[in-house]
């Protein structure tokens, strides 16, 4: 890999440590818990919004393509847009506030799109809930490394999955459950204002958000560690000056990460349809056996990568990247081998060990970052390493797509598309991410020796 340039904010200049004990433990757990709460609405939104689809298209009379756009780019176009400039409240104001107004906004903007008439109304709602939510993960990692030591923060980490794994699945249940609930409702018409019965769904949703910013309020806002530059805004100049100087660390792991995103969000959209055409199954049968792999293999991978994680640091310097690696290189066999099952059953169950490891190795690579980053940057580093995770993600499904229908010529060949994506995609994202053991752990015993000597 590229070799490291000193003279950045991470390599030069020493981060002057605070000396004061970290927050009580009751504080730490309080606000991890609303933050969790808040992550889990953001999850929850989305996957009630996809359940609607169906109805939404029939609704409003749209097309396949203009459904894809609610979907998929209404959110990732303005986090592109907006993501990372607001990321940087996070590294200027109070996070607890950040969070607060992000999961208001997501909140109200969620129940006022159950008052859109027509689709442009209805993208401008997933626009603006997609800026919402674009502060949410920078400004929560960075609270998380100010309340909790180096040696807990994997285990913070690791809870904090809980939010992404209670969002999806109570998603799934919550939204079939609310559909159900007003199928039988009559259009409204109210004020000029007609409102189907899906529409009273996402005001529902976004009630919930109100509620918990009120709880993020109460949180108390941990003082920042290692400032660099006390009481300044950094300019944006320096925080993609300090990613390139040490890129010998960020590299690998943006990289990896954008392999990973690809193929494992990718084989996300096309699960249902390869269960389909490789095996016959139903719509019900394939919703009733998904939900439970998704919901034990997360629980599983959050509770793996924080243990393994945290066993394999007391004995490397490096063990975040150290244990991503390993995570990522033990879910390509999975996710190879499971299209090759003679069922659908054995499928699923190569799938859970794919997904288990894939979702232990965000526990390392969330901690690796907040690990090595100046405070005054978490929020934009953070933001532009989450940026790859959504940005290359969200060409997944169009690649496995396409390799189906140019490579192979049809329909019933989904399954080799996958095994060939996924033996090029997941193996490249291991080893990319290997690269930076030895720098990243290089760097953790700098910042000790630092931390040592400014205590």
């Amino acid at each position: 890999m590229v070799a490291e340039v000193p003279g950045a904010i991470g390599q030069g200049a020493q981060r002057t440590a605070q000396a004061q004990g970290w927050p009580a433990r009751s504080v730490a757990y309080y606000g991890l818990t609303v933050i969790i709460l808040a992550t889990a609405l953001n999850f929850l939104d989305a996957q009630i919004f996809s359940m609607m689809a169906q109805h939404i298209k029939g609704d409003f009379h749209l097309t396949d393509e203009q459904l894809g756009f609610l979907l998929g780019p209404a959110n990732i176009v303005f986090y592109v847009l907006v993501g990372i400039p607001l990321a940087r409240l996070v590294d200027l104001y109070p996070r607890k506030y950040v969070l607060a107004g992000g999961i208001t906004l997501i909140g109200g903007i969620t129940a006022l799109g159950g008052l859109a008439q027509n689709f442009v109304q209805l993208f401008m709602s997933r626009m603006l809930i997609g800026a919402g939510g674009s502060a949410h993960a920078p400004g929560s990692y960075s609270m998380l490394a100010d309340y909790f030591s180096p040696a807990r923060l994997p285990r913070a980490i690791g809870f904090l999955q809980l939010g992404f794994i209670g969002g999806n699945v109570l998603g799934i249940y919550l939204g079939g459950l609310l559909l159900t609930l007003v199928a039988a409702w009559p259009v409204t018409h109210w004020m000029g204002l007609t409102i189907h019965g899906w529409q009273w769904v996402l005001m529902m949703v976004g009630a919930p958000g109100v509620v918990i910013a009120g709880l993020l309020l109460f949180a108390t806002e941990p003082p920042r560690r290692g400032l660099t530059v006390q009481g300044q805004a950094v300019p944006m100049k320096a925080v993609l000056r300090e990613i390139w100087t040490r890129r010998s660390i960020y590299l690998p792991l943006f990289i990896g990460l954008a392999f990973s995103a690809t193929e494992f969000l990718g084989l996300g959209v096309w699960r249902p349809a390869f269960l389909a055409r490789s095996y016959g199954w139903s719509s019900a049968r394939i919703g009733n056996w998904m939900s439970v792999v998704i919901l034990v293999s997360y629980l599983l991978g959050a509770f793996v990568g924080t243990v393994f994680t945290e066993w394999l640091a007391k004995r490397y310097k490096d063990a975040h990247v150290r244990a991503a690696t390993i995570f990522f290189a033990l879910a390509a066999p999975f996710e190879i081998i499971a299209p090759l099952m003679p069922s659908g059953e054995l499928a699923l169950l190569c799938v859970a060990g794919g997904q288990m490891c894939g979702l232990a190795s965000a526990v390392p690579q969330n901690a690796a970052i907040q690990r090595i980053t100046p405070n005054e940057m978490r929020g934009r580093v953070t933001a532009i390493y989450l940026f790859m995770f959504i940005f290359f993600g969200s060409f997944g499904g169009q690649l496995i797509g396409s390799v189906t229908q140019r490579v192979f010529g049809s329909d019933a060949d989904l399954w080799k598309s996958i095994v060939l994506t996924a033996s090029m995609l997941l193996p490249l994202a291991a080893f990319t991410i290997s690269r930076g053991i030895r720098p990243y752990g290089r760097e953790v015993e700098r910042l000790e020796r630092t931390e040592a000597q400014s205590a």
